[in-house]
């Protein structure tokens, strides 16, 4: 069963010690797997710790969308990028509750909600507090996904009552200045720290599909199982290609490379809940099928992430009927048998 209580971060080697290139050579072993092996490890392994036939079922909302001052190739809510999506100003309280209480009535347990900035201002976090306390009232496990934070913030968030701080770490370190420039993989590691240290649960994860070699998928699931402790949380993206960012028309990833992605996610960090996130629209119901049985018991819940479209929840209902599975309420989210 996997601790809930959060220990304080330590800062980790991410760079090219000994100790690193021998995690990732083992992650690369487990990619080199036959797949039906790798499947059946990973299921092992998913079994020891979870039910292998519940998910956890999580909602995000963008509460400020457009405008991001940051490059990251992917994303299209960078300003730097012409993808048409616009610069928006953050969603009134009312608006942001209308949607918590649809998710809850979805079935969802835990509300995200998503600012694109490269970091808040204290002017910007102060209504983000409030969104906050009052998705927290309704129930519900909150998350929010803000960007870089800076000293204090995550205490703020803390006291208002937030269960989850996401920060993904996108990519291996080896490949991250291909991808963005504007903040470094350091960057990213320090704000998962700060949120250690106030306390909170970490969400952490990346996109494949940007270019990367296999041996730099297993970096990247080298550098989250570094972490200490692990993420409680770890989003899976497939990289969803938008006209107007840098990867647009890039080469797509298999889908078997995808769901051996989920599966060494799952034995490399086995009391982790594994998220298919990004690009699950575009996956069909046998590859979504396989990634559950690679360890994966987490999923975005909903018609929408951020900026991109997302399974509807009545599709989503159906799949899991189709497989027998159901979902995980929020304490038992937290505290699988």
């Amino acid at each position: 069963m996997p601790s809930t209580t959060v220990k304080p971060a330590r800062r980790r080697d991410t760079g090219h010690a000994p100790d690193a290139r021998a995690r990732v050579a083992r992650i690369e072993a487990l990619f080199a797997l036959p797949f039906a092996d790798l499947l059946h490890r990973a299921q092992t392994v998913h079994r020891e710790r979870f039910d292998p036939n519940a998910v956890q079922l999580s909602t995000l909302l963008s509460v400020k969308t457009g405008g991001c001052p940051e490059d990251c190739a992917y994303c299209p809510q960078s300003a730097r990028h012409r993808t048409g999506v616009a610069d928006e100003p953050v969603l009134p309280l009312d608006a942001v509750l209308a949607a918590a209480r649809a998710a809850r009535a979805a079935g969802a347990t835990r509300f995200c909600m998503g600012a694109a900035w490269r970091g808040p201002k204290e002017r910007d976090l102060a209504p983000v507090l409030e969104m906050v306390r009052a998705v927290k009232a309704l129930g519900l496990e909150t998350c929010a996904t803000l960007g870089l934070l800076r000293d204090g913030q995550a205490e703020q968030l803390k006291a208002a009552g937030l269960d989850y701080y996401n920060h993904n770490l996108d990519t291996a370190p080896d490949y991250y200045g291909e991808i963005i420039s504007t903040r470094t993989f350091a960057d990213r590691l320090e704000t998962l720290e700060r949120v250690r240290q106030a306390g909170l649960r970490v969400c952490c994860g990346g996109i494949v599909g940007m270019g990367e070699s296999r041996a730099q998928r297993a970096a990247l699931i080298a550098a989250l199982a570094a972490l200490d402790p692990p993420p409680e949380s770890v989003p899976i993206n497939m990289l969803v290609q938008v006209e107007g960012t840098p990867l647009a028309g890039a080469p797509g990833l298999d889908w078997s490379e995808f769901v051996r992605t989920v599966a060494v996610a799952r034995i490399a960090l086995p009391t982790s809940y594994v998220r298919l996130s990004a690009g699950r629209q575009e996956m069909p119901e046998p590859v979504q099928a396989l990634c559950f049985l690679a360890g994966a018991n987490s999923i975005f819940y909903g018609e929408k992430l951020l900026t991109t479209g997302n399974p509807e929840a009545a599709a989503d209902r159906a799949l899991l009927d189709k497989l027998g599975m159901r979902a995980l309420g929020g304490a038992e989210a937290l505290r699988p048998d």
